[in-house]
């Protein structure tokens, strides 16, 4: 490669584990075509990352900057994964206190793209300023943006503005759609806003970082969501680009120095192929007691295998399962405490099936494996995410109580053995399996990664920087 051609790429995730991740994964992508990468974020966060590959580390350059404190905030948070819920919004209001230290680095190192996620809507204009090209990585599907709606209308308020407004499909949606939020799924967003107590509302944030980017690259394919893909590029009037899944790279879990995978895979290895259902709901979901019993009854009543990863509880200590139920599941069911190697557990054979909160990082490895899933959306967009799957006959969503979002243990076993091995769920299982191509296969993924590379390549900006 030309020296002409060499990008200097800085990436600036939003502080969840679910979004350093790709954002990583993006970056080791860019390195493995000779371009230097300069990844922005707190210690702590950086600690949590896989490896640098030996290869690439020396063009991936890890920028530690520290997170100012505010009051309200655990001392050591620096990640959605250390607050609970509702505390997201606050450390918001923390990561915008990073601008000063970004801007010193931008200013400094001069790189031609800076790549940021939603949260950093006073990044764009930064950029700008210096003469930085700029680009919204956007770890959300086509459909949960398209449902969000158009720049403009998330940054003026829109006409929606109760939770119920979220439970009808937008006006600017001009296909038939299911795809809309349960309004349990929603009151806690809506809520949420109306405290503001990030200072700026996600509806904001998202419409800023789209209005003022030269591009959006988005986690998806046009293959997988063309309806929702082509409306978004209509909505946002900017380049909008698929990057693809970004499929995991089982290279990085981490879990053998420690001999969690080890004991994990043994009790995985004795199972019959397809035969375990795995539940996990991600780092920021938090079961209530009575979720947890009806959630383990349910388990117990499918009569199926199950691995279970239970973590993030806002009180661990006093989490409690049904009398007799570990006795009971013993050999046939696996409650793990803590942290998981989530992608390794999918990429078993023994796994036929996945209850899953919907998160896309999740979706994406399942069926990048060809799982079935079990749907059971909390927060954030994994209402719409399961509207979407649930249409495209890759999951059972499990049946709740429309207002409060209450599920029982009838209806998880029901769940679990439809998509497991009713013949009613033949079909489920058949189209998962086909998605698999379109979701693990690394070439064809990869080579929408290369489409955003080229078009970074043709479009920065000349370097005739401004003054903040």
């Amino acid at each position: 490669m030309e020296n002409a051609d060499v990008l200097h790429v800085a990436m600036f995730p939003w502080l969840a584990t679910g979004h350093l991740i790709p954002f990583m994964h993006l970056s080791k992508c860019l390195a493995q075509k000779g371009h230097t990468v300069s990844f922005i974020s707190t210690p702590r966060n950086m600690d949590r990352l896989p490896k640098i590959p030996p290869h690439l580390s020396p063009l991936i350059n890890l920028i530690r900057l520290p997170l100012p404190h505010v009051d309200g905030l655990p001392a050591h948070a620096e990640s959605s994964a250390d607050v609970p819920f509702h505390k997201q919004q606050l450390l918001k209001r923390t990561f915008d206190l990073l601008y000063s230290q970004v801007a010193a680095f931008l200013e400094d190192s001069r790189p031609d793209w800076i790549v940021y996620d939603y949260a950093s809507h006073w990044l764009p204009q930064l950029a700008a300023q210096l003469g930085v090209s700029r680009a919204f990585f956007c770890l959300f599907n086509a459909a949960f943006m398209s449902f969000l709606g158009p720049p403009e209308a998330l940054i003026n308020g829109g006409s929606r503005s109760t939770a119920e407004d979220f439970t009808m499909v937008p006006k600017w949606v001009p296909f038939h759609s299911n795809v809309v939020y349960r309004l349990h799924e929603i009151a806690k967003n809506v809520e949420s806003l109306s405290e503001n107590l990030s200072g700026t509302p996600d509806t904001v944030r998202f419409g800023t970082v789209v209005a003022e980017s030269d591009v959006v690259a988005i986690r998806t394919s046009a293959e997988f969501e063309p309806d929702w893909f082509n409306l978004l590029v209509e909505l946002y009037r900017i380049p909008v680009v698929p990057v693809g899944f970004l499929p995991p790279e089982l290279r990085d879990e981490e879990g053998e120095k420690d001999g969690k995978w080890v004991y994990m895979k043994q009790w995985l290895d004795k199972q019959g192929v397809n035969s375990v259902v795995f539940v996990a709901f991600g780092t920021e979901v938090s079961l209530t007691q009575k979720e947890v019993n009806e959630l383990a009854l349910g388990l117990e009543q499918s009569q199926l295998p199950f691995f279970w990863v239970l973590r993030n509880q806002s009180e661990p200590t006093q989490t409690k399962f049904p009398i007799g139920f570990e006795d009971r599941v013993k050999g046939r069911g696996i409650v793990h405490d803590g942290w998981a190697p989530q992608a390794k557990i999918l990429s078993h054979n023994s796994i036929g099936g996945f209850l899953t909160h919907c998160g896309w990082n999740s979706v994406i490895e399942a069926l990048g494996f060809g799982r079935v899933l079990i749907l059971l959306p909390f927060l954030n967009d994994q209402g719409i995410n399961a509207r979407l799957l649930h249409g495209k006959r890759l999951g059972v969503e499990v049946a709740r109580n429309e207002r409060d979002g209450s599920f029982t243990r009838d209806s998880i076993a029901e769940s679990v053995r439809m998509a497991m091995v009713s013949d009613l769920g033949e079909s489920l299982r058949g189209t998962t399996k086909e998605m698999k191509g379109l979701f693990g296969d690394k070439d064809t993924n990869y080579h929408l990664v290369d489409g955003f590379i080229r078009l970074l390549r043709e479009n920065r900006l000349s370097h005739t920087y401004g003054k903040i």
